[in-house]
């Protein structure tokens, strides 16, 4: 007999029909009901015993945690709580549990202790609807870029380039640390390293992507980047997934026009799949929500936040334009910013993102045109010799979601910014390739997936985005 999804059983109109089911047992009760899950759906499916087929010595082996199939007879349920139910006649244990020593027990546990066993916490109602809304977000944003005749390229894991400047690197290397070979300096010699160079985990593939894009046109890349990062926050990962679409013959206001279609896309496909899912968060964060502070509580529930972002305009704000705001605005001028705006070029905050979100503009917000003190390298410089064509998009309850900007393609430009920032020219040769053959304007964009599930699910902390998080002092499982 073939074995049924239980989610397609809970919508089935084929009752009194006969069917297998696997699964693991959430509650055993009255030595008669199974609640079963088999991961497909937010809900379980009653199985009711028939003692008459069923021996005693199969139904003492039955806890939560247990692994079973099961076969029956779907009916309409004489319950509340469910359409329909399957009267269990034969089952077959595929694996026990211990009652005492299995540590999900049907009972609230604290995420804190859910962490310490990530490999067990799927078993969750909770971990188990993030984890499919991550699955649909992540199919949503393939199928976004394909649609759109963007082509997948898979950028290097390992590199010798930090695109980010910022120097916090995992580094990579086969020399032995008790006995390295040293240079004529005393210094490590990285020539004799296995790259014949010091190398690195990557921060960003955008760079790579670039050079893809100015030969196929548009590309995306999708993976892994990794930063050494050593803060125990609830918004940093030490390993993490970036989405990167780099576009050639694109301006900055074309690549803000594909970020915002992206954004709202990926949001509608995974409100309209997995709507059961994310009501079930809706509600979990609408309780939770009810046990803070007033002045602690969202503004917005979880379904409220993704209608809100689907279903406004993206304001469009000069930097500029949003530092008059944030100067002028009475939690500066009362000081109730942490971080005071108090002069013209100040990296906007957390706090200083949501106001202008949640409470100037009341819609998602794009910010372009950064002070260039304050952004990378590789950054289009405008005329005003002070900005560069830089776009941020600010989301409600999470501040900044997107980052990009049209890219530098002008070599005598790019060439000076680096020699201003004292990068390595000779290890940026193959960038500055790019702008002396055939360089175009081009734009891109990067998104941390995790804080897109972290936004789509209502889940504080990012830890609890991603299977099995890597953090300082933690690479657990």
């Amino acid at each position: 007999m073939k074995v049924a999804k239980i989610n397609t059983l809970l919508k089935s109109s084929k009752i009194n029909t006969n069917y297998s089911v696997q699964g693991w047992v959430k509650t055993f009760r009255a030595n008669r009901f199974i609640a079963l899950n088999d991961g497909s759906s937010i809900k379980n499916l009653q199985c009711v015993v028939d003692f008459k087929n069923i021996e005693e010595s199969i139904l003492k082996r039955i806890n939560s945690g247990a692994a079973l199939h099961l076969e029956g007879f779907l009916v309409k349920s004489q319950g509340s709580g469910q359409e329909v139910e399957l009267q269990v006649k034969k089952i077959k244990i595929h694996g026990d549990s211990d009652p005492d020593e299995f540590p999900i027990q049907p009972k609230k546990h604290s995420f804190e202790f859910l962490r310490e066993k990530a490999h067990l916490r799927i078993r969750t109602t909770t971990f188990a609807a993030v984890m499919r809304v991550r699955s649909a977000l992540s199919f949503a944003v393939h199928k976004f870029f394909q649609e759109k005749g963007f082509y997948y390229i898979n950028t290097p894991i390992i590199t010798g380039s930090d695109a980010e400047g910022a120097g916090e690197l995992f580094r990579v290397s086969t020399i032995d640390p008790k006995n390295p070979p040293l240079d004529e300096r005393g210094f490590v010699d990285y020539k004799k390293d296995f790259f014949g160079k010091e190398t690195n985990l990557t921060v960003s593939g955008q760079l790579e992507a670039e050079s893809y894009a100015l030969g196929l046109g548009e590309v995306y890349t999708f993976g892994p980047t990794f930063r050494a990062e050593n803060s125990n926050t609830t918004r940093h990962l030490a390993e993490f997934w970036m989405i990167e679409p780099e576009m050639a013959f694109y301006d900055l206001h074309d690549n803000m026009n594909l970020a915002e279609k992206f954004i709202t896309g990926i949001l509608k496909e995974v409100h309209n799949n997995c709507f059961e899912d994310l009501t079930y968060l809706d509600e979990r964060l609408a309780k939770e929500d009810q046990l803070k502070p007033l002045a602690d509580r969202s503004p917005m529930g979880l379904l409220e936040k993704i209608k809100f972002v689907i279903n406004n305009e993206f304001k469009r704000v000069s930097y500029t334009e949003a530092y008059e705001i944030l100067r002028n605005s009475k939690p500066n001028k009362k000081k109730k910013f942490k971080f005071p705006i108090d002069q013209w070029g100040v990296d906007l905050q957390s706090e200083h993102e949501r106001y202008l979100v949640e409470k100037h503009f009341r819609c998602p917000v794009i910010l372009f045109d950064y002070p260039a003190e304050i952004k990378a390298f590789y950054m289009r410089r405008n005329e005003d010799g002070k900005t560069v064509r830089a776009m941020d998009i600010l989301f409600p309850g999470i501040g900044e979601i997107v980052g990009g900007s049209q890219r530098e393609e002008r070599l005598e430009i790019i060439e000076k910014c680096i020699k201003e920032l004292k990068l390595d020219a000779e290890e940026l040769s193959w960038y500055l390739d790019l702008r002396r053959f055939g360089s175009v304007p081009h734009s891109g964009f990067g998104m941390g997936f995790e804080r897109l599930v972290q936004f789509a699910t209502g889940m504080s902390n990012i830890r609890d985005v991603i299977p099995f998080p890597r953090t300082p002092q933690n690479a657990t499982f």
